[in-house]
């Protein structure tokens, strides 16, 4: 398997998924979307957007299957899996709000071998191979090094169902709020991992998610540099449904506070 040309191929399809976007961006209205579920919001454009992905994926690398959030395919491949979102950043998209992108990942027995983020409206693409370098567009990116968790800008995301464990959460932000130079929440997951890449933000925490929400941008982290792991510091950061992501250095001390005050029930 070719990896390199793999990439190249997968890159340009995701662009044109993002030139798709984009372009329906404007002329979205809200009347367009679905609910999947409280606070869980889909439209014709994730959908469409997922079918091209899918389908050019197919054509790459026939041999792979998908994990795709909208459900376009669910054929599993037995060594290979693309993890699909067509649209990180849904609830952004519908309101209007530029911080949205597609998030790709290419997983062989497992284990994350490519990913790509692209954040649509910056036109920025982040991505990486396995033994490759990181990049953003064809600049190569690195994690902030040498960073204290003092000096440092950290990015998170708030649950949008299943609060059962918002105290423990709530304390969690405390802490950092106040060890940090601040938090910030974007609304969507990839591009907090992607800018944590880069060196944007120094360290990222959230739980709720799903492996499409993280595994391309958690996968440009590691090869920026960076640490992935769940609040626990186990390696299972795509299904574990929890990620802590940085900097060596910030990420240990995140998750130092993290552990203190994590509700693992």
């Amino acid at each position: 398997m070719e990896l390199n040309k793999i990439q190249e191929q997968a890159i340009s399809l995701v662009k044109e998924a993002g030139n798709f976007i984009r372009k329906e961006a404007l002329k979205f209205s809200l009347d367009k979307v679905e609910k999947k579920g409280f606070n869980d919001l889909v439209s014709y454009v994730d959908k469409q957007a997922e079918i091209m992905l899918v389908e050019g994926l197919a054509n790459i690398l026939p041999e792979a299957g998908f994990i795709a959030e909208e459900g376009t395919s669910d054929k599993k491949g037995e060594k290979y899996n693309w993890i699909i979102d067509p649209v990180d950043g849904t609830t952004n998209f519908v309101h209007g709000l530029p911080v949205y992108s597609v998030s790709v990942a290419l997983q062989e027995n497992d284990e994350t071998i490519a990913g790509i983020v692209y954040e649509i409206n910056r036109d920025e693409c982040f991505h990486a191979i396995k033994g490759g370098e990181a990049f953003m567009n064809d600049e190569i990116i690195q994690v902030t090094q040498n960073t204290e968790l003092s000096e440092s800008l950290l990015a998170t995301g708030f649950p949008y169902y299943d609060f059962d464990k918002m105290e423990s959460y709530f304390a969690i932000l405390k802490d950092l709020m106040q060890n940090s130079h601040g938090l910030r929440r974007l609304g969507s997951a990839a591009v907090d991992l992607a800018y944590v890449a880069c060196g944007r933000f120094e360290g990222f925490f959230e739980y709720n998610l799903n492996a499409w929400d993280v595994a391309g941008g958690a996968f440009i982290v590691q090869q920026a540099g960076g640490k992935v792991s769940t609040f626990s510091g186990s390696s299972d950061f795509n299904f574990g449904r929890e990620i802590v992501a940085g900097s060596p250095k910030v990420q240990q001390e995140m998750l130092s506070y993290i552990q203190k005050r994590w509700d693992n029930k």
